[in-house]
C-alpha cells in the first residue's frame, strides 16, 4: 500500500524511522502545523502515551495571541510545552518535525522549547 502515500506522508514516514534510530529510548516532541494553529506534544513512544502537549487552541493562549499562525505563537507554545514536559519530569526528547522543514514556526517552536529547559 506503498504507493497510495502522499509525499509529505513519505517524508513523515522517512523523519520518523531515521528519529526512532536515534531515539534511544527518548520521548518524541512532534510538531504539527496547520494553516492557522500550532500543536505540540511530547510522546513516550514506548508506552504509546502523551507525556505533555501545548497548542494555541487553548484559552489562555487565544486570549494573547491575536493568531495561532505566526512565529510568535510558535515561540510560546514551545515555551509551554517545555515547562510541562519538565514539570512531568522529561527533559531529553528528540525533535520530530514531521513532513516539515526546520524553519519558520516549526524552528520556533523547537528553540523556545530548547530554552524552556528541554534537550535535543
Amino acid at each position: 500500500m506503498a504507493g497510495n502515500l502522499s509525499s509529505s506522508d513519505r517524508r513523515k514516514a522517512r523523519v520518523r524511522r531515521s528519529l526512532r534510530a536515534a531515539a534511544n529510548g527518548r520521548p518524541r516532541l512532534s510538531v504539527f502545523r496547520s494553516s492557522k494553529q500550532i500543536y505540540a506534544q511530547v510522546i513516550d513512544d514506548a508506552k504509546g502515551n502523551t507525556i505533555a502537549s501545548a497548542s494555541t487552541l487553548e484559552k489562555a493562549m487565544r486570549e494573547d495571541l491575536k493568531t495561532g499562525a505566526t512565529v510568535d505563537a510558535a515561540k510560546a507554545v514551545g515555551k509551554l510545552l517545555a515547562e510541562r514536559a519538565v514539570a512531568a519530569g522529561v527533559k531529553d526528547v528528540v525533535f520530530d518535525r514531521g513532513s516539515y522543514i526546520y524553519h519558520g514556526r516549526v524552528k520556533a517552536l523547537a528553540d523556545a522549547a530548547r530554552e524552556g529547559g528541554l534537550n535535543f
